[in-house]
């Protein structure tokens, strides 16, 4: 899928289950692979996302599977809930 990274930006984007996660605020890019490699959301839905004191999110590009009006990732809350958690206990462990 070929697209333009201009086209990216200002785009609303979604989870496939129709939760809004917030506007495109720029694209990551990774120049050895020549490809992109995130979507930087900023404003991020708290519904939608566990962000914490963070200002934004970077979605990885592979969660992206639909580009139009708007962009659809898959929904994945419950993965990124998982994976602070386990760095929270890892902190905890670190620190004792």
């Amino acid at each position: 899928m070929e697209i333009e990274l201009s086209s990216l930006y200002g785009q609303d984007l979604y989870t496939d289950r129709g939760i809004r996660v917030g506007k495109i605020e720029d694209v990551t890019v990774d120049i050895k692979e020549k490809r992109i490699s995130g979507l930087a959301v900023k404003n991020v839905n708290p519904n939608a996302f566990s962000v914490g004191k963070r200002k934004g999110v970077i979605i990885p590009y592979r969660w992206v599977t639909a580009i139009g009006d708007i962009v659809l990732i898959k929904h994945v809350k419950r993965r990124v809930m998982e994976s602070e958690t386990e760095e929270e206990t890892e902190r905890t462990k670190e620190s004792k």
